[in-house]
């Protein structure tokens, strides 16, 4: 990691910089089928064209909370990067009364819709896709982001002690953020550059790290599992073997 390297946007762009070809994030909803693999230029791709739409449409910048009501999810982890990129404050699980922004899917709308400010939908179908019809009062993020611009540059710049991350009811800096996923990944005995699986949920910092704060932090990547608990040990086995999983995150996690 180099010294530069203390926010997650800061870990994403040596990724670029070092391998962009390699995945990054693989994700399976094993409720629907779907396998979707993302390099780490694909990925970056779609959290600068995330972070434009935060900064540039939703106004949104360093100060500014946002509720994100979603799941563990390839789409969620671009909204965690794309959040730090901006210096947008990422409020897990978070009060969208107290929020400047709040992304939701589509099974958290009524809570979202008490958000005064702007509110963004995820339909979270197969390939990004988007709703039938925007769900009234939200836009549609599968309909505004593809059309930003695939390079991003914040107004203002974004340091690694800013607030980055409230998880647990804890607010974290983006070092902090980096330094918590390094020092998991010693503790749980992750190897270089790991390949990690994870059916951990998005609602806590377990899930968070393992399911992406970590893998980044070590220069590895992520097999995103969503309801996993469908599978049965058969299927689980040969998935792990099948994508070269190398570490895998517990149940009861950190």
């Amino acid at each position: 990691m180099n010294a530069t390297d203390r926010t997650p946007a800061g870990l994403l762009r040596s990724a670029l910089a070092a391998d962009p070809a390699r995945p990054l994030v693989t994700f399976y909803d094993d409720a629907t089928g779907e396998r979707v693999e993302l390099s780490v230029a694909t990925f970056a791709n779609w959290v600068a064209k995330t972070a434009n739409y935060l900064q540039g449409d939703l106004a949104a910048g360093p100060g500014d909370r946002l509720a994100l009501l979603l799941p563990a999810h390839w789409q969620t982890a671009v909204w965690l990067v794309a959040a730090s990129s901006v210096g947008v404050l990422a409020d897990v699980d978070g009060d969208p009364a107290a929020a400047d922004v709040v992304v939701s899917g589509p099974d958290r709308l009524e809570t979202a819709r008490a958000c005064t400010g702007e509110r963004v939908a995820l339909a979270l179908r197969p390939l990004g896709g988007r709703f039938p019809q925007a769900p009234q009062g939200f836009a549609d993020y599968a309909v505004e982001v593809p059309s930003q611009g695939d390079r991003f540059a914040p107004f203002a710049p974004v340091a690694a002690s800013d607030p980055a991350l409230s998880v647990d009811g804890e607010e974290l800096t983006g070092a902090e953020v980096v330094d918590r996923a390094l020092a998991d990944a010693r503790a749980a005995g992750m190897p270089p550059a790991p390949r990690v699986l994870s059916g951990l949920a998005y609602d806590g910092w377990p899930g968070l790290s393992y399911g992406l704060y970590a893998p980044l932090a070590t220069g590895g990547s992520v097999v995103l599992c969503r309801h996993a608990e469908r599978l049965d040990e058969t299927a689980a086995v040969a998935r792990a073997q099948s994508e070269q999983v190398t570490f895998q995150a517990p149940s009861a996690a950190l």
